[in-house]
């Protein structure tokens, strides 16, 4: 998982992060069914967030409607009073997702996008293993790893401003053209036994990459952009893509390497993510326009407390708070995954450790499908701090666990905390960030959730050596009291901010 973040603009870890009008004039998209039988009228349907009394009944920064509540239509009622409601059913719960691909081109950008994605996935693994093994040094392997992710976070945030600006196309085809250029330069010089300096040298120069995920997450705002429900169902379906991009990235990259040869996961990796992301830049019809004159105006569509069109992101007092929040999250990501490791190794089943990180996944992939399926209920801060709360939770009984019987399970539930919590934030960030800099506000918030998993990484792995396997989750459980020390002490100010 943290291999996964550390691989490219996908960030972080493995979990992983997103709206705003971008235009009036997105393609059209078929609305809900109508509510109720023709006894009485549909109920409206809302427009300006998920709920009327959201963060104070604030219009969001992409409408500026009026918040209106939704009629409730009567209950059934039958000989003997109300009549129970049915419990929904799978077909119900899928329906939304239906919804959000029944606009033209959706399925397009989503498919091209997962390629890249899956490739970006595999990045990071696939050069500690090409290094190590041909060079025979995982410090070598560890350092040039860590100078691409440095590079990563310093030129995500300045990536995304120039997607904003110039548009999807312009600047994630020329920006994978260098990437090629660096991996093509990686593998040879790794092949060819250049020095080591050079793999730094290549490693700076294939780290930037436009985000394939928070391009992606902008175009579903960008087409359901009067549509909140839509949006949330949006940043649901990404978190279980994120997920899966984990759990089929790394072990692709690991039999490539092992089984073919050493630098075929980095090359396969590299072909991936060119091809993914040009069908990705291809797909033109649901590509958010970049930002104009008249858009980049101050107070032309700026979220409150947003630092305005061409401000500084970090003057937003509620971005600051998620981007510390999601600081600390990423470190309860990075420090689990070492956990996790050592602690299947000390049972005797250290080749078990892959599939048992991908139970947490799977536990997380479950919750984002159902919990973008369900009716949003109450303020977007409340659900992110009741999601860092579940975190938190979920983290502790971790410390008790003593063997596979008793992790696995409590590992799928600690995963099934972390859906909620991303998706909350994303949204967050969504109603926090200008719709013309949607794409820099992602990255800004990826980029600390990126920094918080190196750091919880290192900080796991020197809990695992100095107190021992068994006190491994101290790490990650110290950290979700901090993520959630950050997220209650900043609510008022993430209210503030929305309201």
């Amino acid at each position: 998982m943290i291999l996964f973040l550390a691989s490219r603009p996908v960030v972080p870890t493995a979990r992983r992060l997103s709206s705003a009008a971008f235009r009036s004039g997105a393609a059209p998209r078929p609305g809900p069914p109508p509510r109720g039988t023709g006894a009485g009228p549909a109920a409206p349907r809302r427009t300006d967030d998920t709920d009327p009394t959201d963060d104070g009944g604030a219009a969001g920064p992409e409408t500026g409607a009026t918040p209106a509540r939704a009629t409730r239509a009567p209950e059934a009622t039958g000989a003997h009073g109300p009549r129970p409601r049915a419990r929904p059913s799978p077909r119900s719960l899928l329906a939304p997702y239906r919804r959000l691909f029944a606009v033209p081109g959706a399925v397009a950008f989503t498919l091209a996008g997962l390629v890249g994605r899956v490739a970006g996935s595999m990045l990071g693994v696939g050069v500690v293993l090409m290094i190590a093994t041909v060079r025979d040094s995982y410090a070598l392997a560890g350092a040039v790893s860590a100078t691409g992710l440095a590079v990563t976070a310093l030129t995500g945030p300045l990536l995304g401003r120039l997607v904003d600006r110039h548009g999807q196309a312009r600047v994630a085809v020329p920006a994978v053209a260098v990437y090629a250029l660096g991996a093509t330069a990686m593998l040879l010089c790794v092949h060819y036994g250049a020095p080591a300096w050079a793999l730094f040298v290549c490693a700076v120069g294939s780290s930037g990459v436009p985000s394939l995920g928070s391009m992606t997450r902008a175009r579903w705002a960008a087409v359901h952009h009067d549509d909140p429900a839509a949006r949330h169902t949006a940043n649901s379906f990404e978190q279980v893509v994120d997920e899966v991009c984990f759990m089929a990235g790394p072990a692709l990259a690991m039999v490539l390497c092992t089984a073919v040869f050493p630098e075929a996961g980095v090359a396969t990796a590299a072909v991936l993510l060119v091809v993914g992301t040009l069908l990705f830049a291809a797909q033109r019809r649901t590509e958010p326009p970049p930002r104009t004159r008249a858009t980049s105006a101050p107070g032309s569509g700026s979220a409150p407390g947003s630092g305005g069109a061409e401000g500084s992101l970090a003057r937003s007092p509620g971005l600051r708070v998620v981007v510390l929040t999601f600081l600390a999250t990423g470190a309860v990501f990075g420090s689990m995954e070492v956990a996790t490791v050592a602690a299947v190794e000390s049972y005797g089943h250290g080749s078990a450790s892959s599939a048992v990180l991908a139970l947490q996944a799977a536990g997380s992939c479950v919750a984002g499908l159902v919990f973008g399926a369900l009716p949003v209920r109450g303020s977007a801060a409340t659900r992110f701090l009741a999601g860092v709360a579940a975190m938190a939770v979920a983290a502790l009984p971790l410390l008790a666990a003593n063997g596979l019987t008793t992790l696995t399970p409590l590992l799928f539930l600690a995963g099934m905390a972390t859906a909620p919590t991303m998706i909350s934030g994303m949204t967050l960030v969504h109603r926090l960030t200008p719709p013309t800099r949607l794409n820099e506000g992602m990255t800004t918030v990826y980029t600390g959730l990126l920094v918080g998993i190196s750091a919880g990484a290192a900080a796991g792995g020197w809990t695992v050596d100095h107190l021992g396997p068994a006190a491994g989750y101290t790490a990650p459980a110290t950290a979700a009291a901090l993520a959630l020390l950050a997220a209650a002490g900043g609510a008022g100010r993430l209210r503030r901010s929305l309201g």
